[in-house]
């Protein structure tokens, strides 16, 4: 019999950009747009506004090649170290790039939301954690690190913002009687305003000030995509420390953490949505969608989770894995975590998945560097070569099984890696099984194993469920203004040319140009344990 194990699924954290109203509320479910962290948008809105804390691995206008490129990838590897660390399940590392130039340090989050609130709206661009619970923005800040970074730049502009209740007709105070209210030892009386602090793993950072009330925007979800205003409580912070002053949050910090005080959780009590549950998806071009108030499909694949009470994450069992068909019994302890790029195993699980992936690919195995990276090459272990006038690719396919018998596929287990040749012209130069090994006290499954899913966390029902799905089926959502990015796992075969990306000239960035939706014949099918993939069309498999 194989061991149980278990997976600990936690809720994503993403990037949303919402054109903003003030509709009334009164839907069934409540959405916003997820953009990742090194997409186009982020990168204007940050530069535009002079956000810390937020980089890029590469200059702005190399398009498509910096997002998958050697250097895209240790980039990231290198965010998720300073994730664990962040998270106490690692040692703190500086992250020094080998060309010299610059001290990378990775503090904010993998996914931002672009989030306003107030009347009239302030917008600002928050750090999403699957960690915590409360969403709080610098609010009358004493020290914050917006109004710290103009102090020193001696920018006295609006690109500093802060939210003030005083100046938002539809602000209300929360008091120390509220149930929201952890804190009522701290309060001089029942009617005063609530105080919170909150403390964070990392090392003297915390966040504390007065909670709120005010109205947040979202999309209306379904049919109904009108721009919502929705009221919830959140966090007046007026007192950020530690690496909240580097830039972690810049703009602030939204929790999608399983307590009262969570944003789900809150928009669900006030009966803003129907349901205390949510589901997210991520699209391989880096776009998706979360939706409040989601309780998913009929026919959704789904097991029981197990919320333990100290520890904001959701439980799942699972049974076995399966590569290229060949069930593997073996069992792990692991965080399913959308705020971590890449997959990280250790011990027999990623023995039995890494083995067993490339004893079925038939391309040749090999190092592919990255010249920026600390070590000098990508890492992943297992990177398998693509020769330039190579028409077909064959990947195993890789499955989870679950308490109860649902299979979790796992759509997109590989990234393809990008570089330029001596004449400047880019080609993919291989692939890799995005798995790292790890020597973390625990398991990751990271954002890349939920790539071509609609995941839904049903906290009523203590239930997760999972179906295929394409992020672009219902709403229209884009990374540049403009829709069609191609979904992850739209039919038979993925198409890769491998074709230069260069600028256009007039200062366009190719990686921001909206991509032609893949039809009915392309994408990616399984058949007897093996994932076809076709090499046409480079920009639709590599953003």
């Amino acid at each position: 019999m194989p061991p149980h194990s278990f997976l600990l699924a936690v809720a994503a954290a993403f990037l949303a950009v919402a054109i903003i109203t003030g509709d009334e509320v009164s839907v069934s479910g409540l959405s916003l747009d997820i953009h990742h962290r090194y997409s186009p948008v982020v990168q204007r809105w940050a530069e535009a506004r002079g956000h810390a804390g937020i980089s890029w691995p590469a200059a702005a206008g190399d398009g498509q090649l910096v997002l998958r490129s050697p250097e895209y990838y240790s980039t990231l590897s290198l965010h998720d170290h300073a994730l664990f660390s962040r998270r106490g399940l690692a040692q703190s590392d500086p992250l020094t790039f080998a060309d010299g130039n610059a001290t990378f340090q990775l503090v904010g989050s993998l996914h931002y939301a672009a989030v306003s609130v107030g009347t009239p709206n302030t917008t600002f661009l928050v750090a999403l954690d699957t960690g915590s619970d409360l969403f709080w923005v610098p609010c009358d800040c004493k020290q914050c690190a917006n109004v710290t970074a103009a102090m020193a730049a001696g920018d006295n502009s609006q690109l500093f913002r802060q939210y003030s209740p005083s100046k938002s007709s539809t602000s209300k105070k929360v008091t120390c009687e509220n149930p929201l209210c952890v804190t009522p030892n701290a309060c001089s009386n029942s009617t005063t305003s609530c105080p919170y602090a909150v403390n964070y793993v990392s090392a003297n950072t915390s966040s504390s000030g007065d909670l709120v009330e005010d109205v947040i925007y979202l999309t209306g979800a379904g049919g109904d995509t009108g721009v919502k205003a929705a009221p919830v409580v959140f966090g007046c912070g007026q007192i950020q420390t530690g690496l909240f002053l580097e830039g972690a949050a810049a703009d602030g910090l939204l929790g999608l953490g399983i307590e009262k005080v969570s944003v789900p959780s809150i928009l669900a009590a006030n009966g803003v949505v129907k349901s205390d549950s949510f589901s997210m998806c991520f699209s391989s071009d880096g776009v998706g969608r979360i939706n409040f108030g989601d309780t998913g499909a009929a026919n959704q694949a789904q097991t029981p989770y197990i919320v333990r009470p100290t520890h904001p994450f959701y439980n799942i069992s699972v049974t076995s894995m399966s590569v290229g068909g060949k069930e593997l019994p073996v069992g792990f302890y692991a965080v399913v975590d959308s705020g971590t790029s890449f997959t990280y195993l250790s011990g027999p699980a990623y023995t039995a998945l890494t083995t067993n992936f490339n004893a079925q690919v038939r391309e040749k195995r090999i190092n592919i560097t990255s010249a920026r990276s600390r070590s000098g090459s990508l890492p992943f272990d297992y990177c398998y070569e693509l020769k330039s006038d190579q028409t077909d690719l064959l990947v195993p396919e890789v499955n989870l099984t679950t308490k109860g018998g649902a299979v979790f596929p796992v759509t997109d287990p590989i990234v393809v890696v990008v570089g330029r040749l001596p004449n400047g012209q880019a080609r993919a130069l291989g692939y890799c099984l995005a798995v790292i090994k790890s020597d973390l006290p625990i398991d990751i499954i990271g954002q890349n194993f939920m790539t071509g899913l609609k995941v839904v966390f049903n906290r009523e029902k203590s239930v997760l469920g999972w179906q295929e799905f394409d992020c672009y089926k219902d709403v229209k959502m884009s990374d540049a203004g403009g829709v069609g990015s191609p979904s992850p796992s739209p039919g038979p075969t993925t198409h890769i040319n491998p074709q230069p990306q260069v600028n256009d000239g007039n200062g366009q960035i190719p990686g921001a140009a909206p991509l032609p939706r893949p039809n009915s014949a392309a994408g990616h099918a399984v058949s007897g344990g093996v994932v076809f993939f076709s090499m046409m069309m480079l920009a639709a498999a590599i953003f």
